[in-house]
């Protein structure tokens, strides 16, 4: 069996997770501290950050993005109309954009912030910047968020899914980076109908059904987390 080493609340982690539910892989999942930088962990991906996808006799394939390039390339064509990635070139470049700008500005801007801040933090030494959360970075990941939410809101005015007509990868990095900070309690779901209603449409997959379970040592989800229906 495939091994993840992961973090539960890693976006990227999460992102990974979901295309291997829907590809239906069967992964064994092992929970990896990044910021102890374990030397074995190190060997595997030198930049130190999570997901890294071990598949014997395969080796290692580091980083979200190069995981779901290498799934595709592996198993894409078999999948037919379950594929996560388009045939054709430029709807190609649009899923890729959108999970560019999904596991790269909105991690950025707002979940690796609160990430970071309300989760890494407890559990990190003060000599590798462990301690109380900034409350002037969860502000602005909070005000970030918005944004982000109106984004969502804008692509599904016009699409049934983020990229096009069909699941894709593009959906699934939104999903992951969102249902992150929505474990937290901090996304404002109120305020964009649009998104709120595509965001339940992802967690209603038997590929989400995983990260739902997902707890962290200490910390409650919010109420809603885990309920399909809000």
């Amino acid at each position: 069996m495939a091994t993840l080493y992961h973090h539960p609340l890693c976006p990227h982690s999460r992102f990974v997770r979901l295309v291997l539910g829907e590809f239906g892989i069967d992964v064994a999942l092992v929970e990896e501290r990044a910021f102890e930088r374990r030397t074995e962990f190190l060997v595997m991906n030198p930049a130190g950050t999570t997901p890294v996808f071990v598949e014997d006799p395969s080796g290692a394939v580091p980083g979200a993005a190069v995981i779901a390039e290498y799934l595709d390339e592996t198993r894409g064509l078999a999948l037919g109309e379950r594929r996560l990635l388009p045939s054709d070139p430029m709807g190609r470049v649009e899923v890729r954009r959108l999970v560019d700008w999904f596991n790269g500005k909105m991690h950025d801007e707002v979940t690796g912030y609160l990430v970071t801040e309300k989760v890494f933090k407890r559990f990190m030494p003060a000599e590798l910047g462990g301690g109380a959360p900034d409350m002037a970075a969860i502000r602005a990941a909070r005000s970030n968020i918005r944004y982000h939410l109106s984004y969502i809101g804008f692509l599904m005015g016009s699409r049934n899914w983020l990229a096009g007509d069909r699941l894709s990868w593009a959906d699934l990095a939104a999903a992951a980076q969102l249902s992150a900070a929505d474990y937290l309690g901090d996304v404002p779901w109120n305020e964009n109908e649009t998104a709120k209603h595509w965001y339940a449409r992802v967690k209603s997959r038997p590929s989400f059904r995983p990260l739902l379970a997902d707890r962290v040592l200490g910390m409650e989800p919010s109420e809603h987390y885990a309920d399909l229906d809000f």
